[in-house]
């Protein structure tokens, strides 16, 4: 596993090549076998290929520019009549989705949606709903570009762990 941590890399470009249904669903069940606050598993997933909706979702913050030339957009998503952890439990979900993307031998990004994000022109989240057609009730959390990586990035490398980093007992 650790193997895959240290292969995991915010992606941002992509080959123009069409990802596999087993890949996606594969990703999709990583992100459904995360764990979410008393089990009760809100969180919902949005798959967009239209480029038409993967344009506009690019223009969602000004760090979301990128997604449009993704294959797929993975939008993690809750539902608030289900749950009250949506934070939590969605950013768990994407921790999955990057882990899993990496081990089927592709990248992604995490874009944050809620609560805004600076230098953002209104509030994402309601632009992405609006978009998207996503109910009152349901919050979006991130979007997550997927596609084949584009160029290499080298793996993390064991100079990043920090032992000064770790406390024992107290800080």
């Amino acid at each position: 596993m650790l193997e895959i941590i240290r292969k995991r890399r915010s992606i941002r470009s992509y080959f123009e090549k069409e990802i596999e249904e087993d890949k996606i669903t594969e990703i999709l069940k990583a992100a459904m076998f995360s764990p979410t606050a008393r089990a009760l598993r809100p969180w919902e997933f949005i798959i967009v290929k239209d480029s038409a909706n993967k344009k506009r979702l690019s223009q969602a913050t000004p760090y979301a520019s990128f997604a449009k030339n993704a294959p797929i957009i993975i939008i993690i998503a809750y539902d608030t009549d289900k749950g009250n952890r949506f934070k939590e439990d969605c950013s768990i979900a994407a921790g999955h989705v990057y882990l899993e993307a990496v081990n089927q031998d592709l990248g992604t990004c995490y874009i944050q949606i809620s609560d805004g994000a600076e230098g953002s022109k209104g509030d994402p989240e309601a632009y992405v709903k609006e978009i998207l057609d996503i109910p009152d009730h349901i919050r979006v959390h991130c979007l997550m570009p997927l596609g084949y990586p584009s160029k290499h990035h080298e793996p993390h490398k064991d100079t990043e762990f920090q032992e000064s980093k770790i406390h024992y007992e107290k800080y």
